[in-house]
Formats: C-alpha cells, sequence, structure tokens
C-alpha cells in the first residue's frame, strides 16, 4: 500500500493528486501511456505560464468521484485489516465518503482529503458500536476470504487480537507507510506513546508468526493479505445520493424534534398558572369547643319522620298543601 496524497488547488472544485510510493519518487505510467489529471505532478510556480499544465476544471461532483476512484480501493484493503470482515470494511468505507460528501466544502480544501476520508473510514471500522452487530453465522464463514498461505492466517488472526490502537498503529507505520509524527497525529496519540503502541504490536506480531519477519517483509505481507479484497461496485452517483438522502432524513428529524419541542413549550406556557398562588395553611386547634361528637342512634319518632319522608312524593303540586293537623 503507497502512501498517497490528495491537495486541493482552488478552493473547491480542482484539486490534484500526486501518487508517491514509499519512497517519496514520484509514480509514472508505462512509456507512451498518457497519465490521468490526478497523476500528473503538482503545478509549480515555473509552470504558472503554461497553460496545458493546467488542471481542468472540474464540479464538486466530478471531484468527488475522482477521490473515490482513487482512493476506495487501497482503502477498503487498509480498513479490512482492521476488520478482519470484508463486509464491515466497505461499510465503512462508504460511510467515509458518504460523510466526505456531506462535508465537501471542507474536504476539498483540506490539506490532504484523503488522509481526511482514510482516518473517518478507520474510525468508523474500530467504534465500539460494531460489537453489537450480528456474528456472521459459522456456516457462512467460508465465504469470508482467507489467506492461503499459513503465514497470512497467521498474521490475520494476530491483528485481531492486538487492541484497535495498536493494530491501526501498525497498519499505518509499517503498513501505509506513514512516518511516526503523522501516524502518531492521526492515532490523535503522542508520539512516545505511538512508537510504544508500535513495539508492542511489532512483538506480538513477531512472537505469533510461524517465522520470525523484518520490518520490510512486514510491510509486504501487510500488503499482499487484502489483495483480494475489492469495494463494492458501487457508482459515487450512488453514494452522493445516500449522502444527500441522510442528510435530508437527518434535517427532517431535526425539524421535527424542533417542532415538538416549541409545541410542548407553547402547552406548557398555556396551561401553567399566571400568578402566584400561597399554599393553604395548616389548620391550628382551637381551644375551649367541644369536639364534634358522631351522630348516635336514631330514636322512634325519628325513625317514623324518616320513613314518612321516604314514602312521600318528591314533586308535584300535592307537595304545595300543608296536611292538616
Amino acid at each position: 500500500m503507497d502512501s498517497r496524497t490528495c491537495r486541493p488547488i482552488c478552493a473547491y472544485v480542482f484539486f490534484r493528486t500526486r501518487v508517491s510510493d514509499t519512497r517519496g519518487e514520484p509514480v509514472t505510467g508505462a512509456p507512451g501511456e498518457q497519465s490521468e489529471w490526478y497523476q500528473q505532478p503538482l503545478r509549480t510556480d515555473a509552470d504558472a505560464d503554461v497553460p496545458d499544465l493546467a488542471p481542468p476544471p472540474l464540479t464538486p461532483a466530478q471531484a468527488f468521484d475522482a477521490l473515490y476512484a482513487y482512493c476506495a480501493p487501497t482503502l477498503v484493503q487498509q480498513t479490512y485489516l482492521l476488520t478482519g470482515r470484508r463486509q464491515q470494511a466497505r461499510d465503512a468505507v462508504e460511510r467515509a465518503f458518504q460523510l466526505a460528501w456531506q462535508r465537501w466544502p471542507e474536504v476539498a480544501v483540506d490539506r490532504d482529503p484523503a488522509g481526511w476520508v482514510r482516518a473517518t473510514a478507520h474510525e468508523y471500522a474500530l467504534s465500539p458500536w460494531h460489537r453489537l452487530r450480528p456474528r456472521i453465522p459459522l456456516s457462512f464463514r467460508h465465504l469470508e476470504p482467507q489467506p492461503d498461505d499459513p503465514t497470512g492466517r497467521a498474521l490475520l488472526d494476530v491483528l485481531m487480537k492486538l487492541p484497535p490502537p495498536y493494530r491501526r498503529t501498525l497498519v499505518l507505520y509499517d503498513g501505509l507507510g506513514l512516518d511516526l509524527p503523522e501516524t502518531a497525529a492521526e492515532t490523535e496519540a503522542s508520539t512516545a506513546a505511538t512508537a510504544g503502541r508500535l513495539m508492542y504490536a511489532r512483538a506480538t506480531v513477531a512472537a505469533h508468526l510461524p517465522e520470525p519477519v523484518a520490518p520490510d517483509t512486514l510491510h509486504r505481507l501487510l500488503a499482499e493479505l487484502p489483495a483480494g479484497i475489492r469495494p463494492r461496485p458501487t457508482k459515487p452517483i450512488a453514494l452522493r445520493a445516500r449522502a444527500d438522502l441522510r442528510a435530508r432524513r437527518w434535517i427532517h428529524a431535526a425539524i421535527a424534534f424542533t417542532t415538538l419541542l416549541l409545541t410542548t413549550t407553547a402547552l406548557t406556557l398555556h396551561t401553567a398558572p399566571d400568578h402566584y398562588e400561597p399554599p393553604i395553611p395548616q389548620g391550628t386547634p382551637i381551644r375551649g369547643v367541644p369536639p364534634r361528637t358522631a351522630p348516635g342512634p336514631l330514636s322512634e319518632s325519628e325513625l317514623e319522620l324518616r320513613a314518612k319522608l321516604r314514602s312521600e312524593s318528591t314533586a308535584g303540586p300535592e307537595r304545595l298543601h300543608p296536611e292538616p293537623n
């Protein structure tokens, strides 16, 4: 896996990619073969007056498509080394490019757009939320690509046993070819901590491989291990459409939540009391007043009166005439 850098040339719609090998020398095509525009060297001040060396103007969609076509295959292979699962690696890369399209004005003017997408894909692939993903059934485990040689299988197994920060450090330094400060910056760690992680990861890998390996050999193994992994046959226009759809859904959800919050606030303000009501004080006993006693049984005359009242009509003109004594 070669170290590749994408740099913006004009704020939003122009950018060019310089391809470099691990020694930092420009990579050129075959003799007589015309290189693509993103494989040409960066424009210098001496070439400012030469109109043929100016990059062609691109729309944002064309620039995004070129970045995806250039970086996606290698990025899927790198992410596979972090996850060990082909499906998860492809999902992480596609999610990173969707997020890049949503923030394209920011990504296009970034010093290293490919590095921005790579860091996003690695963080998404190593997210702890993936532990909640359903495991692959045993009957479908054979569909996952497995290395042919024992060294490759042992390397993949030991990579999955390493902690995610150590695994990412090893892939960036020995697999991708970044130097120690760049690896520390991308993993958000100090240079000393990154060096310690790298030494521990190398020692763990060397202890589990069937034969000792040198750093150059480890770089070759990390490059050959995911050689058969390819991204899905998804076109960049589909990724851009999914990113736009996801953004619209988030906007609609935010509008719905804001509407619900405003409605609840208005209802609360409407039903809330508009003046202060002091609480009812607790009653105090009054001395000198005899307590109220419970009524006792009715006398015979009271029982007769009650029966007479219940037997009489409760309505009608006859109630207006008094009874004779």
